[in-house]
Formats: structure tokens, sequence, C-alpha cells
């Protein structure tokens, strides 16, 4: 049983199923999710998607990036990530949420060992020996639902998490208030930038532009001032856009889709596996979105919990198996997706000393040297972790 239907539980839900073990998805929402959240899928996601049999129907509705780019506030290019790699482990490709996530439930639908229960409010979760249980709320009233194993992936504020640890969510909250949009804006063509996706470095005006779709639909994550109200905020946004656009644009050149506030964190879970519950993704872990490590981080955490449930019915490993999943999942946020993001968004503030910082410098490397521009281009694999090596009897993992 899953609880939450975002990106990463509807998707290791349909990983499940497609090998028939029966799964239900639990959701609190009515509908799914359409805030501006994350969007850009590198290698851990877009593997992920093709074991679960929907990768070319993700990559044909997809906008394919071309590539990064760390830029001062007036465009001046100071590195970019190595474009043209040929190394399947480079692809990004883009689909903004509210098309993914139906996307990836139409396929679920279809399988006859799945259900998503929508409208369904978690009141309390547990566990016994033999089963894990929710109690949950809808319009028919309130009942108590059963599983072998429960899979919290009920994102940052999860109900799971918190019947396990209580408040305790150990990490930090960063001291900087940011707003995420989605904004309908071709400045970036218009501007000459040849990368679809840029970081752009400033103490004040910190900010991420990147393109998501074909009709140039564009993500706009920007710094804004701390203890402003959602309300002073959206006053002040066409100013912010004004200042850090490319072209300058008045409220009149671009269509405002979203806009959505919030303050980020850097948390890991005291466990990501407690007898017959675990947790995945934002549940579990969370950090800035600067650089895209949760999303990332989030379907590593998919891949590695369906290997291990797999691995449990299918008979070829026993529980224990999810003692590695919780060790080593925590191991990849505490060694390299919290220092990677956190250096991610610090970089972006400081601009004295962007031209000295080590990957600003490895970048410029990567322009000459093609072994380190190919060793970059797979980057992001480093968040994966291969947990058929603990079958009895391995299972091959399809590429």
């Amino acid at each position: 049983m899953v609880v939450g239907a975002g990106p990463s539980g509807i998707l290791l839900a349909l990983l499940l199923a497609r090998q028939g073990i029966t799964v239900t998805v639990v959701e609190k929402s009515t509908e799914y999710d359409k805030q501006p959240r994350a969007s850009f899928y590198s290698y851990p996601a877009t593997f992920e998607f093709k074991r679960a049999g929907i990768y070319d129907e993700v990559a044909a509705c997809a906008f394919h990036g071309r590539g990064v780019s760390w830029r001062y506030l007036d465009g001046t290019k100071i590195a970019s990530l190595p474009t043209g790699i040929k190394r399947k482990e480079a692809e990004i490709i883009s689909l903004p949420l509210d098309e993914l996530i139906p996307l990836i439930a139409s396929h679920l639908e279809r399988e006859p060992s799945a259900k998503i229960l929508l409208g369904h409010e978690v009141l309390a979760s547990g566990q016994d020996e033999d089963h894990a249980w929710i109690d949950v709320r809808s319009s028919a009233g309130e009942q108590r639902l059963k599983a072998s194993y429960l899979v919290g992936a009920d994102g940052g504020s999860s109900k799971i998490r918190h019947d396990l640890f209580g408040k305790n969510f150990p990490g930090r909250t960063w001291d900087k208030q940011i707003v995420a949009t989605n904004v309908r804006y071709p400045g970036l063509e218009k501007a000459g930038w040849e990368t679809s996706s840029n970081f752009m470095v400033h103490p004040e005006h910190f900010h991420m532009v990147a393109r998501m779709t074909n009709d140039n639909l564009l993500r706009v994550t920007y710094a804004e001032q701390v203890n402003l109200t959602r309300d002073e905020m959206l006053a002040r946004q066409p100013g912010q856009f004004k200042a850090i656009l490319p072209g300058s644009p008045g409220p009149n050149e671009y269509e405002l889709i979203n806009f959505s506030p919030y303050k980020i964190h850097q948390r890991l879970a005291e466990q990501m596996r407690v007898g017959r519950i675990l947790l995945v993704a934002d549940a579990a872990h969370l950090c800035n979105p600067f650089g895209g490590m949760g999303l990332t981080g989030g379907f590593a955490d998919v891949g590695g919990a369906y290997d291990c449930l797999y691995g449990i019915y299918a008979g070829r490993a026993d529980d224990s198996i999810l003692d590695k999943y919780n060790d080593v999942r925590r191991e990849k946020y505490t060694t390299i997706i919290d220092p990677i993001s956190s250096s991610n968004i610090r970089r972006l503030w400081d601009p004295e000393a962007i031209e000295k910082d080590e990957f600003i410098q490895m970048l410029h490397r990567a322009e000459t040297d093609k072994d380190v521009a190919y060793e970059m281009a797979g980057g992001a694999t480093a968040v994966m972790h291969d947990f058929t090596q603990y079958y009895d009897k391995v299972v091959p993992v399809s590429s």
C-alpha cells in the first residue's frame, strides 16, 4: 500500500503492479497535484520510466533540454555543463507534474492488481506482526486498510513519517524565502541563450530560469525577501520579473500560470524503514530545489524500494533487504544529495567566489577535456544503487 499519489508514489505503484503485485494508492486530495513543483528528469528518473514501460510516452510529450548554464544577472555566461555528450545518462527531459502524474496514473488504472483511492485522508497508521495498516476517512466514512507493507510517499508534511517519529525531522531550514512560478514567456529564445536551464548568480536576485515545455512554459524560481505575506510577494512579482528575466518584461508580455512561495529545507528522517513501513522521496528527505536533487533522489528511492519489495514478493530476498534500503538511501542523502544541493544554492548568492568555485572550475576543464565532460554528464547516477545484488538469486536490472 502506498500513501501519496505524487510522482514518486504513483510510479512506485506502477512498477509493483507491473509485476502482478497487489497495490493500493491512497491520496488525501480528490485530484492530482497541480502545483509548480519540480519537473526535470535526469537518468535516475528516466531509468525508472523505462522499467515501468512509460518512457516512450513521456519522452514523446516532454521537452528535451539543451544544457545548463550559470550566469550573472545580466545574462553573461559563467560556465555550462557539457552538452552533446553521447551518453544515455546525460539526458534531461522535462514534463510538468500536472501532465506526468495523470500519464502514470492512466497506466496504473489499467493494471488489474492496482487500485487508486483519491479523496481518502489518512487519520492514523501503524503495524503489527503481520500487517501494516492505515485508518482513512472518505465520503463513504471511515475504514481500516491493511497491507503487507506500507510506503509513505506523502510529501514533506508526511502523515506516515509523523506517525513514526512525531515532529522530529532532523536537519535545517534555510534563512531564505523563494517563490516557484510557472510562466509562459519566449524571452529565453529572444535573449539568444543556448541553454534551456539557467542558474543566475546574484546576492539578492539569485534565481533559476528553465524552459519546461515546447511552447515556452518556463519554471522561474526566485529569491524573495523573508517575512513577507503571500499577498505582499504576489504584489512584488511583476517587479521581480522585470529585474530578473531577460528582456525585463512587463506583465503584458508574459502569462503567469502558477505562483507558490515556500521555505526551503535540508532534512532527513531518522529512519526510512521501520518494520513494515518505508518512506520514500520528500516523506523521507528534503532539500532545496536548485539542481533537482530532491526529485532525482526521490526517484532513486522509488527504484530501490521497488527492487526490495519485488525481491521479497518473488522469494529472492527476505525482509532484511529493507534494512539495506534504509542504510543505503540514507547514506546517499547524507553523502551526495545534501552536500551537492547545499552547494548548488550557496554558489548562487556569492558572485565574488563563483569563479573560484571547485564545481565551476571543473566545468571549465570539461570544455577541453572530453574525459571530464563524459564523467560529469553521468553524474546523476551517483544517487542510484542496485539492490538486486542482495537477492539470493540475482535478477538482472534492465537498462
